[in-house]
């Protein structure tokens, strides 16, 4: 049985989102010293390796050939060839097929080595301007209107900054939907042609930039990101669906006492106490 340090290694190679100088010192030395690199889109990344000035044997891995490309990559390492996957644009493995040879490789017992660098969602999401702390990458919304309704309605009361990825030719549909569901007044930034020489951001409520393209056509590719549901809402849809009867039970647990549980109810609910009260007598009997 071969051991893992006589099998190859899988790089995950970071490269510039845009901007050429954005390569890494190291990530330039490990295209360099690889065997092979297997690359999303070789167009793309043959521009990156002559401007680096770098001749590695290059190989395409893309969506579309994965199934057939990964186990014959997989073959390669396991016979000790050490080779670098990169994807069109920044981090191999985020909303590209990265993950999948990765996968393939850990089941084999092949090492795995990040090779850190640009990123769009995260550089989008640090000059956004909403909260860093909590956040969750969404990507690209899924094909059908089907689909693209079901997760909306699944992360509409996420409390954390939400960030997307959308093409020019959908951001305006993707606009109205986020709207359809979140709601117009959510805070948001659309992030375009980051690093390049037209970068743009874009701030303001979705119903804001919703406007603002409706009278500006989209150019470039774009990080949507999104300002999580405030707390103080999310409550209010909870409270919305529970009888007074569920909502007294509900503060209750909570250790309120039955008195003031229904006092609360009372004024949340714009109902009056007796009413309140009448219906939990009623729920006893």
């Amino acid at each position: 049985m071969i051991s893992e340090q006589e099998k190859g290694c899988l790089y995950l190679v970071a490269t510039p989102i845009g901007n050429l100088e954005d390569m890494t010192y190291r990530g330039v030395r490990i295209l360099n010293e690889v065997d092979l690199i297997a690359a999303e889109d070789t167009r793309n990344t043959r521009k990156l390796l002559s401007h680096y000035d770098i001749h590695t044997l290059l190989t395409s891995y893309h969506e579309h050939n994965k199934f057939t490309k990964g186990p014959q990559l997989i073959e390669k390492l396991n016979e000790g060839m050490n080779i670098a996957v990169v994807s069109d644009a920044g981090l191999p493995g985020v909303a590209d097929p990265g993950t999948h040879i990765a996968q393939l490789a850990i089941a084999e017992g092949i090492r795995v080595v990040p090779i850190p660098g640009a990123n769009a969602a995260l550089s989008a999401l640090i000059c956004s301007g909403l909260d860093t702390v909590k956040f969750t990458f969404i990507g690209f919304l899924p094909k059908t209107s089907k689909k693209r309704r079901e997760l909306l309605l699944e992360i509409k009361n996420r409390m954390e900054t939400l960030i997307f990825y959308e093409t020019p030719y959908h951001l305006k549909d993707m606009l109205k939907e986020l709207i359809d569901v979140l709601g117009e007044d959510r805070q948001a930034a659309t992030c375009r042609e980051l690093t390049k020489k037209f970068e743009e951001f874009k701030r303001g409520t979705l119903g804001q930039l919703r406007d603002y393209f409706a009278e500006n056509e989209p150019r470039g590719e774009f990080v949507v990101v999104v300002s999580g549901c405030k707390e103080d809402f999310v409550e209010k849809e909870q409270e919305a669906v529970l009888t007074p009867v569920e909502y007294v039970k509900k503060l209750v647990d909570e250790g309120n006492t039955k008195k003031e549980a229904m006092k609360i109810v009372a004024k949340k609910l714009n109902m009056s106490r007796r009413d309140v009260y009448q219906a939990v007598l009623a729920d006893e009997k």
